[in-house]
């Protein structure tokens, strides 16, 4: 029987990359396919879940100042088997653009990762050692100002290992302009975000010798990624993270076809996103990606790489790729499939 891999991301605000897993493999079961599931993630919303969920919650402040029930994991033997009590923190959790009120009622000013900072203390407390922080889904273009704000002064900050998990490659310098409308900032806004990254960068050299503006993906989470990295995180690629821990290139190699997906595909999801990533690492293998909908340059994107795409919104209309996605992704991936020779795709494996 043959063998489809299904590595989706998360459709944001509908369905979470576990739930769309298994609507793949439904649709496969659907062709008389075997599927074998890894939900993925690239290191912001949907981290904790790919881990094993959240075990914790701490209350902290929130992007604008609220109180906040942030969910964490904390595992005194990690996946990894490495045996360091490990932390995973979704920054989201804590400074959040949902959290916020979504970009229309968020300060894009104002937000703030101090919960974030308030999250790594909790981490440190419990006694964790290695901290992983997914850097993704944030309200904040503070560079992490508020979050090294709670951290000043702490020396256990000496003893742990910070992982920052990227989901993104961008600059420091970058964040602002890249991401910052999308959190509800006005052009006005925009510039005065870059002129204080900018600040904070050269303010990041003085303190701790450390040239966050030179280090890819410390834009990552409005710049939290290279605030961090100032107090000597180490910045990762957050899919390369994840695909490490569920044996991404194993699941590969013995797979005739791959189907991954997200809820919204642009050109973003080919600068260190699950979907660009999956394609790439796929090599000729067929690969599908089913989105919520496409982006004219996402779909220029995926077609440069051979991608397969099919979009929700397009061919079932927007109402019903939001009211049902699952149903309507496992039918997909049911046709799809149903289109390819077995004998075919059992040989492009490489």
């Amino acid at each position: 029987m043959p063998l489809v891999l299904a590595v989706p991301d998360k459709f944001k605000g509908t369905a979470t990359s576990s739930q769309v897993a298994a609507a793949i493999a439904t649709g496969a079961r659907a062709s008389g396919w075997t599927a074998v599931r890894r939900p993925m993630s690239d290191g912001g919303e949907g981290l904790l879940e790919v881990v094993g969920g959240p075990n914790r919650a701490t209350v902290v402040t929130g992007p604008l100042g609220q109180a906040v029930a942030a969910a964490w994991r904390f595992d005194d033997t990690p996946l990894d088997g490495t045996g360091v009590p490990t932390a995973v923190i979704e920054m989201a959790q804590a400074a959040g653009l949902v959290l916020a009120g979504g970009r229309e009622h968020n300060d894009a000013l104002a937000a703030t990762t101090r919960g974030v900072g308030e999250l790594i203390v909790a981490a440190m407390d419990a006694g964790g050692r290695r901290l992983v922080v997914g850097c993704g889904g944030s309200a904040t273009t503070d560079g992490g100002q508020g979050a090294l704000e709670v951290l000043a002064g702490r020396p256990e900050l000496a003893e742990v290992e910070i992982i920052v998990a990227c989901d993104v490659r961008v600059g420091f310098l970058e964040a602002a302009t890249r991401f910052a409308a999308q959190k509800g900032a006005s052009p006005e806004q925009v510039r005065l975000l870059e002129g204080r990254l900018g600040e904070l960068a050269d303010r990041y050299a003085d303190e701790f010798g450390t040239d966050v503006a030179q280090l890819e993906g410390a834009g990552a989470a409005g710049g939290l990624a290279g605030g961090l990295a100032a107090i000597g995180g180490k910045l990762v690629s957050g899919f390369e993270l994840v695909a490490s821990l569920v044996r991404l290139d194993e699941c590969l190699r013995v797979a005739d076809a791959v189907v991954t997906g997200e809820g919204y595909l642009d050109e973003q999801s080919f600068m260190g996103k699950v979907v660009g990533e999956v394609s790439a690492r796929a090599g000729t293998r067929p690969t599908l990606c089913v989105a919520g909908g496409v982006s004219p340059p996402g779909a220029r994107a995926a077609a440069a790489r051979g991608l397969s795409i099919v979009s929700l919104s397009e061919r079932y209309g927007e109402a019903s790729a939001r009211a049902r996605p699952l149903a309507l992704v496992g039918e997909v991936v049911a046709r799809w499939l149903s289109g390819l020779v077995p004998a075919e795709a059992g040989r492009v494996r490489n």
